[in-house]
Protein backbone atom coordinates (compact mmCIF):
# COMPACT_ATOMS: atom_id res chain seq x y z
CA UNK A 1 0.00 0.00 0.00
CA UNK A 2 1.32 3.42 -1.23
CA UNK A 3 2.26 6.05 2.00
CA UNK A 4 0.22 9.05 1.75
CA UNK A 5 1.80 12.10 1.90
CA UNK A 6 1.79 14.03 4.76
CA UNK A 7 0.88 17.75 4.00
CA UNK A 8 0.00 20.39 6.47
CA UNK A 9 -2.50 21.61 4.08
CA UNK A 10 -4.03 24.58 3.70
CA UNK A 11 -5.81 26.71 6.66
CA UNK A 12 -8.95 25.19 6.90
CA UNK A 13 -10.92 28.36 8.57
CA UNK A 14 -11.07 30.41 5.10
CA UNK A 15 -13.51 30.67 2.57
CA UNK A 16 -13.17 28.30 -0.04
CA UNK A 17 -13.61 29.70 -3.73
CA UNK A 18 -15.78 26.56 -4.56
CA UNK A 19 -15.74 26.12 -8.74
CA UNK A 20 -17.94 27.62 -10.34
CA UNK A 21 -20.82 25.94 -12.77
CA UNK A 22 -21.38 25.60 -16.50
CA UNK A 23 -25.06 25.81 -15.92
CA UNK A 24 -27.09 28.53 -13.96
CA UNK A 25 -29.38 26.68 -11.41
CA UNK A 26 -31.90 24.98 -12.12
CA UNK A 27 -35.90 25.96 -12.44
CA UNK A 28 -39.43 24.65 -12.62
CA UNK A 29 -40.76 24.12 -16.15
CA UNK A 30 -42.37 27.28 -15.22
CA UNK A 31 -38.89 29.15 -15.17
CA UNK A 32 -39.87 30.60 -11.45
CA UNK A 33 -38.54 28.89 -8.61
CA UNK A 34 -35.61 26.64 -8.17
CA UNK A 35 -35.47 22.92 -7.91
CA UNK A 36 -33.88 21.46 -4.51
CA UNK A 37 -31.71 18.58 -4.98
CA UNK A 38 -29.96 16.14 -2.66
CA UNK A 39 -26.71 16.17 -1.43
CA UNK A 40 -25.55 13.66 -3.51
CA UNK A 41 -27.52 14.81 -6.55
CA UNK A 42 -26.09 18.20 -5.86
CA UNK A 43 -22.34 17.03 -5.15
CA UNK A 44 -22.72 14.56 -8.60
CA UNK A 45 -23.70 17.75 -10.34
CA UNK A 46 -20.66 20.09 -9.37
CA UNK A 47 -18.47 17.10 -10.38
CA UNK A 48 -20.02 16.73 -13.69
CA UNK A 49 -20.48 20.79 -14.73
CA UNK A 50 -17.61 22.06 -13.01
CA UNK A 51 -14.43 22.95 -15.09
CA UNK A 52 -11.56 20.85 -14.55
CA UNK A 53 -8.66 23.22 -13.63
CA UNK A 54 -11.42 24.97 -11.24
CA UNK A 55 -11.47 21.73 -9.45
CA UNK A 56 -8.09 20.87 -9.26
CA UNK A 57 -7.63 24.32 -7.81
CA UNK A 58 -10.50 23.73 -5.45
CA UNK A 59 -8.92 20.09 -4.13
CA UNK A 60 -5.20 22.02 -3.87
CA UNK A 61 -6.58 24.75 -1.62
CA UNK A 62 -8.54 22.34 0.69
CA UNK A 63 -6.66 19.26 0.24
CA UNK A 64 -2.67 20.21 -0.59
CA UNK A 65 -0.88 19.62 -3.72
CA UNK A 66 0.89 16.69 -2.54
CA UNK A 67 -2.36 14.90 -1.22
CA UNK A 68 -4.22 15.61 -4.32
CA UNK A 69 -1.32 14.31 -6.59
CA UNK A 70 -1.26 10.93 -4.63
CA UNK A 71 -5.24 10.98 -5.23
CA UNK A 72 -4.95 11.59 -8.78
CA UNK A 73 -2.36 9.25 -8.92
CA UNK A 74 0.49 10.93 -10.01
CA UNK A 75 4.03 11.28 -8.52
CA UNK A 76 5.00 14.59 -8.81
CA UNK A 77 2.48 16.93 -7.06
CA UNK A 78 4.25 19.73 -9.70
CA UNK A 79 1.70 18.01 -12.11
CA UNK A 80 -0.98 19.30 -9.79
CA UNK A 81 0.05 22.98 -10.23
CA UNK A 82 0.17 22.95 -14.21
CA UNK A 83 -3.67 21.42 -13.87
CA UNK A 84 -4.71 24.47 -11.90
CA UNK A 85 -3.32 26.54 -13.79
CA UNK A 86 -4.90 25.43 -17.06
CA UNK A 87 -1.19 24.74 -18.92
CA UNK A 88 -2.47 20.81 -19.02
CA UNK A 89 -5.21 19.00 -18.82
CA UNK A 90 -5.23 15.27 -16.89
CA UNK A 91 -5.40 12.19 -18.53
CA UNK A 92 -9.22 10.74 -18.36
CA UNK A 93 -7.89 8.30 -15.60
CA UNK A 94 -6.54 11.03 -12.82
CA UNK A 95 -9.71 13.41 -14.58
CA UNK A 96 -12.15 10.66 -12.78
CA UNK A 97 -10.05 10.58 -9.59
CA UNK A 98 -9.99 14.06 -9.21
CA UNK A 99 -13.94 14.33 -10.04
CA UNK A 100 -14.66 11.24 -7.72
CA UNK A 101 -12.44 13.45 -4.88
CA UNK A 102 -13.90 16.54 -5.83
CA UNK A 103 -17.47 14.79 -5.81
CA UNK A 104 -16.94 13.07 -2.59
CA UNK A 105 -15.73 16.75 -0.38
CA UNK A 106 -18.75 18.28 -1.81
CA UNK A 107 -21.17 15.23 -0.55
CA UNK A 108 -19.27 15.66 2.80
CA UNK A 109 -19.09 19.29 3.20
CA UNK A 110 -23.08 19.55 3.22
CA UNK A 111 -23.37 18.69 6.71
CA UNK A 112 -19.33 18.58 7.86
CA UNK A 113 -16.67 21.39 8.41
CA UNK A 114 -13.37 21.36 5.78
CA UNK A 115 -11.28 20.31 8.52
CA UNK A 116 -13.30 16.89 9.40
CA UNK A 117 -14.03 16.22 5.77
CA UNK A 118 -9.92 16.79 5.27
CA UNK A 119 -9.54 14.40 8.72
CA UNK A 120 -12.05 11.80 6.95
CA UNK A 121 -10.05 11.55 3.51
CA UNK A 122 -6.86 10.73 5.22
CA UNK A 123 -7.86 8.65 8.00
CA UNK A 124 -7.97 4.87 8.12
CA UNK A 125 -11.68 3.87 7.39
CA UNK A 126 -13.35 0.62 8.58
CA UNK A 127 -15.89 0.93 5.96
CA UNK A 128 -12.98 0.87 3.58
CA UNK A 129 -11.00 -2.09 4.90
CA UNK A 130 -9.39 0.48 7.34
CA UNK A 131 -7.75 1.66 3.84
CA UNK A 132 -8.43 5.86 3.77
CA UNK A 133 -10.72 7.32 1.14
CA UNK A 134 -7.82 9.15 -0.68
CA UNK A 135 -5.77 5.83 -1.42
CA UNK A 136 -9.04 4.42 -2.17
CA UNK A 137 -9.82 6.34 -4.85
CA UNK A 138 -6.10 6.37 -5.95
CA UNK A 139 -6.57 2.89 -5.85
CA UNK A 140 -10.25 3.15 -8.38
CA UNK A 141 -12.46 2.44 -6.03
CA UNK A 142 -15.24 5.13 -6.62
CA UNK A 143 -18.47 3.79 -5.42
CA UNK A 144 -16.81 2.19 -1.96
CA UNK A 145 -15.76 5.64 -1.17
CA UNK A 146 -19.22 7.46 -1.77
CA UNK A 147 -21.01 4.83 -0.49
CA UNK A 148 -18.63 5.18 3.40
CA UNK A 149 -19.31 9.04 3.00
CA UNK A 150 -22.96 8.54 2.65
CA UNK A 151 -22.69 6.45 5.77
CA UNK A 152 -20.28 8.32 7.48
CA UNK A 153 -23.09 11.60 7.13
CA UNK A 154 -25.64 8.99 8.26
CA UNK A 155 -23.88 7.49 11.03
CA UNK A 156 -24.13 4.35 9.65
CA UNK A 157 -21.52 1.40 10.64
CA UNK A 158 -22.54 -0.96 7.89
CA UNK A 159 -19.59 -1.95 5.73
CA UNK A 160 -20.39 -0.69 1.75
CA UNK A 161 -18.85 -4.19 0.73
CA UNK A 162 -22.19 -5.84 2.60
CA UNK A 163 -24.94 -3.40 0.70
CA UNK A 164 -24.10 -4.83 -2.63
Amino acid sequence: MAKIPATTGPSLTSNYAKPKSTRSSATTSEGTMPKLRSAPEQAHRKAVESNIADVVRYLQEVLGQKLVAHVAGVSDPRTVARWAAGERAPRAEHEQRLRCAYQTFQLLLAEESPHTVRAWFLGLNPQLDDQSPAQSIREGDFRDVLVAAKAFLAGDECHPKDRR
